[in-house]
Parts: C-alpha cells; sequence; structure tokens
C-alpha cells in the first residue's frame, strides 16, 4: 500500500461542512479562525450558517476551501498520519497541497487565494461566462463540440475529471451551443454548473496576469513533499516554475486523469486520501481506477479509515 494525498478544490463545499470532524479535533476550528484573521470575515461561521449563496461566491469558497483543506491535513498530522508519497489537489485544491508540502505559507496563502478569487471573478462580466459538465463522450469528442461551437467567441475542455466526465468555460452563448452539439453527438448528459466565473479558459487570461504580478511578491519554499500542478500533472523544482505555473492554472485545463495516473505509475500510489469535505475527488478516482483505494477524510469515523490505510502500507 502506497498513498498519495489530493485536496479537493471548488464545488465540494457544503453547508455544515466539516461539522462532526471539528467535534473531535479543535485544529479544524482554529485553522477557520486563522484565515478568518487574515480575511476580517468569519468564514467558519459562513461555512455552517451561510447562506448557501454566499458559501459558493468564488470569493468566498475559494478560502473556504483552502481553509477546509488544510485543517484536514492538521488533523491528519496530528493524529500521527503517515506522509503520502505526493500530493495533488484539484484545482483551487492545488494550493492547499502547497501548503500541506510546506511550499506555500497558510496565512500568505489565505490572502492570495482571496486575491485569485477576485481577480477571477472581476476577468468576466456576470452572466457572460459559464461552466457546463459534459458526460458519456470520449475527450476527443468534447474537444471537436468546443471547436464547432466557437463561432468567434471562447469555449474549451477545461476540466478532464475523468473517463466520460468533461467539464467545459467559455463565453455563455457558446457554452449553449457546445451543450447542443455534445447533446447531438450523443453525450449522456450536458448540464450547466452552478458557477459564477469560467474557471481554467483564456477568458482568465488578464486574471493571470495580474496574480502572476501578486505571485512574484511571495515566498515559494522546497517542497518537502511531491506536489503535481494541473497543467500537467509534473512536479516543479523552482519558485519560479511554480509561480508559472500556478499563473497557466487559471487558462490551462485541470488535468486530473493524468495527475491519477502519474500519482500510480510515476510514484506507485495504491491509495489516495482525500483532505476535504465532499468525496467529489473520491468518487473520480474510482471512475478512473477502481483498483485505486480512496478514502474522504470527513468525519472521525473516516479519519480511522484513512489511518488504517497507513497501517497496511506499514508507514
Amino acid at each position: 500500500m502506497t498513498i498519495a494525498g489530493i485536496f479537493p478544490g471548488q464545488g465540494s463545499q457544503s453547508l455544515g461542512m466539516l461539522a462532526a470532524l471539528s467535534t473531535d479535533f479543535v485544529e479544524v476550528c482554529d485553522t477557520f479562525q486563522e484565515a478568518s484573521d487574515v480575511l476580517g470575515r468569519d468564514l467558519w461561521l459562513l461555512a455552517q450558517a451561510g447562506p448557501e449563496t454566499a458559501l459558493n461566491s468564488t470569493e468566498n469558497t475559494q478560502p473556504l476551501m483552502l481553509a477546509a483543506g488544510v485543517a484536514v491535513w492538521r488533523v491528519w498530522l496530528k493524529q500521527g498520519g503517515c506522509q503520502p508519497v505526493a500530493l495533488a489537489g484539484h484545482s483551487l485544491g492545488e494550493y492547499s497541497a502547497l501548503v500541506a508540502a510546506g511550499v506555500l505559507n497558510f496565512t500568505d496563502a489565505v490572502a492570495l487565494v482571496a486575491e485569485r478569487a477576485r481577480l477571477m471573478q472581476s476577468a468576466v462580466a456576470d452572466g457572460e461566462g459559464a461552466m457546463a459538465a459534459i458526460l458519456g463522450l470520449d475527450d476527443a469528442q468534447i474537444v471537436a463540440a468546443c471547436a464547432q461551437a466557437a463561432q468567434g467567441q471562447v469555449v474549451e475542455a477545461v476540466n478532464f475529471n475523468s473517463p466520460g466526465q468533461v467539464v467545459i468555460a467559455g463565453n455563455t452563448a457558446a457554452i449553449d451551443r457546445a451543450i447542443q452539439v455534445a447533446t447531438e453527438m450523443g453525450a449522456k448528459k450536458a448540464i450547466k454548473l452552478s458557477v459564477s466565473v469560467p474557471s481554467h479558459c483564456a477568458l482568465m487570461l488578464p486574471a493571470a496576469t495580474e496574480l502572476a504580478s501578486q505571485l512574484a511578491a511571495i515566498t515559494l519554499d522546497v517542497a518537502q513533499i511531491p506536489v503535481l500542478h494541473n497543467v500537467d500533472a509534473q512536479t516543479r523544482t523552482t519558485a519560479d516554475e511554480m509561480r508559472s505555473a500556478l499563473a497557466q492554472q487559471l487558462y490551462r485545463p485541470v488535468r486530473w486523469v493524468d495527475t491519477i495516473k502519474t500519482l500510480q505509475n510515476t510514484y506507485g500510489a495504491t491509495a489516495a486520501i482525500e483532505f476535504g469535505p465532499g468525496k467529489v475527488l473520491t468518487g473520480l478516482n474510482k471512475r478512473i481506477d477502481r483498483k485505486l483505494s480512496a478514502v474522504c477524510i470527513l468525519d472521525s469515523k473516516t479519519l480511522e479509515e484513512a489511518l488504517k490505510l497507513c497501517e497496511e502500507a506499514g508507514a
């Protein structure tokens, strides 16, 4: 048994998330408080009481999910959890992975992620951008559907989440056309997502340029655990290379299938522990490879399940 660590991004948040874990481990609320102090707003109260519209707003969701991933990671360490052979995070989750690996200071990461969210939100006017999930087509078909639907606008495959599940993003009208084209191609499902920002597509280029300036002022240390980056499922060895990968992440696809394959083939991972709420990545990973053991730490019970994987790994 060889264990990799993974961190979820936007889409895994929910009202009441990590409440059960917080009753047993003070690290959860302490981590949220640390993030709240940086931003001047109560992230734990928002996560527990909402309103849901505020919870799902990009500018709140990103620091919330960062805090959630880091909180679970801190609980894991405090309870003697073993060190994964490598880490990865889905989109925003990449920042949680970098904190866990010792690359990013947590409070720096909170401020950086909040600014990242603000830049993304301001890059596209309300209603002009959208995302949609396409199920039941292969990657090449979805890329072809986007090309057919573009008609001078932006529409791109941006999250290669699992075989037969790809998310597209771009201008709202182009997304609507792509949904129609994908449906005609035989997609099992093609539905718009409830998001306020068309992430990981060319519409995010202005935000990426500004984010690069913010990244230049942030200290990045040498990773204590290898971290795979979304843009190509590879690690980076220097701070400048990591900064470049994080800026590119805003407008390039999340290659999650490649990431899991790299964790397996390069690092020998046979199990993946998801540090954070939602079970989204655990579900995707089972579709990528059913032989990959997977546990999402949500509460004390799932924490014990994850710790048992360490025992099986002899770590």
